[in-house]
Order: structure tokens, then C-alpha cells, then sequence
């Protein structure tokens, strides 16, 4: 049985709890650099530790094992906890690693504390979306998930620049003690911001086939592997990608560029989100194949490039909000347990996109890579294309179930 929805008017203008909401989004920027900071710091690093350059980008290597593995049983094993609870957990668990990481002068241990980070931020990530969407109305949550997101986009375009030019100036250490000080700020502003909310009942818990089984999850989970895939074969290859354009030294520029654009791509997905969320998810994915159709054609081209690069950021920078919504959506009372497999998705195609990428560069060439892009993204709107039903319903989310 459906129950008659009636659409917002004023519901949705009602004012929204952007401080707890921007304390969310701070999560993700914590979650973010304390993935990513090791990566402009591998000299540092290997030098302080005494190993070889390859087995300091491990530490990257450990985080993102750390939030495949822990993500789902995690949150399934907290399910009864109270919320607030559990994300200061994941917090905390930021600052205990990361300050183990600063302290340590021994390999192994700084393994362990990277893969303890990567737990508490798969378990982080799980958590965001559905706390930010329990924050307000449904006619609200489009939007509120928009603002928690936020800190992704402005850790990859501006804070890891950052991170790595502090932690150059003075010293890897340091730059690890500085995200354990902003991560105690951190908690102190969750409890004074952030409403608590109970965990589920006994009777309430849903198992991981269950929320697997719904109708419209697998189609979700399906756009976002073969989305992220497709952007993370072209971000994390950027540099080779952009040499034939001559825009080598100017890759700095060009990350900022996307993270920019993606900042305005989360402002105009806050705006569509609850009223066009299928029509959002298709647009972005069409306009993103036509984007690396034109890297196909005009790669050797710095204006190609450019101009490409702005638009991908625009159609990238709603992605998370997009999915997220989708996903909980299509979940409904499952929406948290949904939510680590889509960390699980996220973190393999970030991974997939690495490996392939780089299988592409080595035996066909950067020139590869958009052709990758092309037909991943071209896969990716075949499935939203195709889940109509369930996943992607055309119309105003609110017309569509209950929600969570």
C-alpha cells in the first residue's frame, strides 16, 4: 500500500538546521583529507619513516581497505545504537587514528592506524546522508543533503592542496596533529549542533539481503559503479591525460577548476534534486558522455580541455546527492544499512577506476582513457535509463513511497 503523499508548498522553505547540517559536511571534508593527505606528502613521509616511496602511497592503499571491509559489517552492528553515538564514534575513531599516525615511528603500526581511519570513515560516510535527511522534513531533505555534502568537493579542490603545502612547509607530522585538532573542534560543534536520534528497534533491523532485494537498490548501486568508475578513470589519470595538451604544469589549476565547478554543480543539484532527481541523474550522465566524447576528438586541444573540465565538475558535483537521495529513497527504513553498500561501491570504483586506468595508460596510451570514460558513463545512463520503476522514478521524489 502507498500512502497518499501530498506535495510541499511551504514545507520546503522552512529553515533548515545549517549548522548541524555544515558540521555533516565537515565530517566528509575530515573524512576526505585524512584519506587523501598522505598522497601530496609521499616524500615526507618515506623520508620520516625511513621506506621507499611505494610503500608510503600503501597508507593510502590501508585507509581505502580500511573503508571497504568495515563499512557494512559496522553499521550493521550498530544499528541499535543511538545516532549521535555512532557518528561520534566515527569521529573520534579520526582523531585517535590520525594522532597515531602523527605519533608513530614504525610502519607497521602506521598501516594499522590508517586502516583504523578508513574504518571510521566507511562507517562515517554510511551515516551522513541518512542523519542529514532525519534533520529535517521530506520536502527538506534534497536540499539538506546538498549542504552535508558540500566538504567533499571543497577537501578535493581546495583542502588537499592545502594539506599538502602544510604539510610540506611543516612536516607530515604536524599536518596529521593538525586534523586531530580539527576533529576534537569537530566533535565539540556535533554536540552542541547535531539533534540525536534513536537507533532502530529489535524488531526493526533489516538484514543486508533484505535491503540488497528492494526494489530499485541494485539499479542505484549499478549507476554508481559505472559512474564513479568512469570519473575515476579520468581523475586519477588527470596529469597524463591533460600532457598532450600541453597543460601538464597546470594541473593544479585544472583540479581547482573541477572542484569549483563541482561546488556550483551541488548548488544547482540542491535546486532540482526533489522535483527532477531522474531527469538530474540522466542529464549529468548524457552531458558527461558528450564531455568525454569531446576529450576523444579535441584531447590535444588546451580550450577542449578547459571547457571539458568545467563542464564534467557541473554534472560530477551533484553525483553524491543525487545517488545518495536515490538510494535512501529506494531503501526507505533501510536507508543506513543501503548507504554502506554504497560505500563499498563508491570505494571499489575508486579503486577499479585506479586499476583500469592504469591498465589503459600502459598498454593503449593516455588517448584511452575518454574512450573508457565514454562508454562507462553511456553504461551508467543506460541503467537509470532503464530503472524507471524503482531507483530513478520520473516526477517529485515525495510522489513516490514513504521515504526514510
Amino acid at each position: 500500500m502507498t500512502p497518499k503523499t501530498t506535495l510541499p508548498s511551504q514545507n520546503s522553505n522552512e529553515r533548515l538546521p545549517v549548522a548541524g547540517l555544515l558540521a555533516l559536511a565537515m565530517t566528509g571534508f575530515i573524512c576526505i583529507m585524512t584519506e587523501t593527505l598522505p598522497a601530496g606528502l609521499l616524500p615526507e613521509i618515506d623520508a620520516g619513516l625511513h621506506i621507499s616511496p611505494a610503500l608510503a602511497g600503501q597508507m593510502v592503499t590501508a585507509y581505502a581497505v580500511g573503508s571497504l571491509s568495515a563499512a557494512i559489517p559496522l553499521t550493521l552492528a550498530t544499528q541499535r545504537w543511538r545516532r549521535r553515538k555512532v557518528l561520534l564514534l566515527a569521529i573520534i575513531g579520526f582523531v585517535v587514528f590520525n594522532s597515531i599516525t602523527a605519533f608513530s615511528a614504525h610502519y607497521g603500526a602506521t598501516l594499522l592506524a590508517r586502516y583504523g581511519a578508513g574504518a571510521a570513515a566507511g562507517l562515517a560516510w554510511a551515516l551522513l546522508a541518512g542523519y542529514a535527511r532525519r534533520m529535517v522534513t521530506r520536502a527538506q531533505q534534497g536540499r539538506a543533503l546538498a549542504i552535508a555534502m558540500v566538504g567533499t568537493p571543497i577537501a578535493l579542490s581546495l583542502g588537499v592542496p592545502a594539506g599538502t603545502w602544510l604539510g610540506a612547509a611543516v612536516g607530515w607530522r604536524l599536518a596529521f596533529w593538525i586534523m586531530s585538532g580539527l576533529t576534537i573542534l569537530l566533535i565539540a560543534w556535533v554536540l552542541a549542533k547535531v539533534p540525536d536520534f534513536p537507533g532502530a528497534a529489535h524488531h526493526e533491523r533489516l538484514p543486508f539481503r533484505h535491503v540488497l532485494d528492494m526494489p530499485g537498490v541494485r539499479s542505484v548501486l549499478g549507476v554508481v559503479m559505472a559512474w564513479m568508475l568512469a570519473h575515476n578513470v579520468l581523475y586519477t589519470y588527470i596529469v597524463p591525460f591533460v600532457t598532450p595538451a600541453g597543460l601538464a604544469g597546470q594541473a593544479d589549476r585544472i583540479l581547482l577548476l573541477f572542484g569549483v565547478a563541482a561546488l556550483v554543480g551541488i548548488w544547482l543539484t540542491s535546486r532540482t534534486v526533489d522535483h527532477a532527481l531522474r531527469l538530474s541523474v540522466l542529464l549529468s550522465l548524457a552531458i558527461f558522455v558528450v564531455v568525454a566524447g569531446a576529450f576523444v576528438i579535441g584531447s590535444a586541444s588546451p580550450a577542449v580541455i578547459m571547457i571539458g573540465v568545467t563542464i564534467w565538475g557541473l554534472t560530477f558535483g551533484g553525483a553524491a546527492t543525487l545517488l545518495q537521495t536515490a538510494l535512501a529513497d529506494a531503501a526507505g527504513d533501510g536507508a543506513d544499512v543501503a548507504l554502506s553498500m554504497n560505500v563499498v561501491a563508491w570505494n571499489s570504483a575508486i579503486a577499479g577506476g585506479g586499476l583500469l586506468g592504469g591498465a589503459l595508460l600502459d598498454i593503449c596510451g593516455a588517448a584511452s582513457l575518454p574512450w573508457a570514460v565514454t562508454g562507462l558513463a553511456a553504461a551508467g545512463f543506460l541503467i537509470a535509463w532503464q530503472a524507471r520503476s524503482h531507483g530513478f522514478p520520473p516526477g517529485h521524489r515525495l510522489e513516490h513511497g514513504s521515504g526514510s
